[in-house]
């Protein structure tokens, strides 16, 4: 009798280094979407993947590390995303736009990643995981800070704004957005209300006659 395979891939048994330490943080991410994060244990990240344990720990000594390699994806990736879609974008204001479009796309695409973050930043101590989405944040805020600026410049960004926190605001109001979808356990609903709700920020940062009634 023929396995069915149609519904589950089976990765290859051997695979190079980098590909097979891919593999596994998509794994990870993978379970996290359906499964709280601090109860996925290396055995349940080697049977989704098909390996043994063993097999699992030629690649990563412990748990932990897998965690670092999730988190150094993740900052890879998001950094990526947002700096594509604002390349080329002349208005700072749109750029603004298409970096909130782009993060919230972004997670509603990986379910499993603000699962992951939320659950690193509860974790006593300061643990190395928690110190990659301090960093990660703080990247992403010079980006920010850099286009309000820009912004503030030509004229589309209140002047008297305060840079930091503005930028601090937009990464809460991506954070909110995700905090609702997952109490709702409907991440695609960031999609529909992201447009209204960067429309708000917009209003917020806008020079005073245009934010004024």
């Amino acid at each position: 009798m023929m396995k069915n395979t149609a519904t589950e891939a089976v990765p290859p048994k051997h695979l190079p280094a980098d590909e097979r330490r891919a593999v596994t943080v998509e794994a990870v991410v993978a379970l996290a979407a359906t499964q709280n994060p601090s109860e996925i244990t290396t055995s349940a990240i080697a049977q989704h993947m098909h390996l043994t344990q063993g097999a699992l720990f030629r690649h990563f000594p412990n748990k932990d590390a897998i965690l670092q390699a999730v988190m150094d994806w993740v900052a890879a990736q998001l950094l990526a995303r947002i700096d594509r879609a604002a390349d080329g974008v002349a208005s700072p204001l749109a750029a603004l736009r298409a970096m909130f479009m782009a993060h919230v796309a972004f997670v509603a695409e990986h379910p499993g990643v603000p699962r992951i973050i939320f659950s690193e930043l509860q974790r006593a101590g300061d643990t190395l995981p928690k110190q990659m989405v301090q960093t990660l944040i703080t990247s992403y805020g010079k980006r920010l800070q850099g286009l309000i600026a820009q912004g503030q410049a030509q004229g589309e960004v209140h002047a008297g704004l305060d840079v930091p926190a503005a930028a601090t605001l937009f990464i809460g109001t991506v954070q909110g957005l995700v905090m609702q979808s997952l109490i709702t356990g409907d991440m695609q609903r960031m999609r529909s209300d992201a447009t209204r709700v960067f429309a708000i920020y917009q209003r917020g940062i806008a020079p005073a006659d245009e934010s004024t009634p």
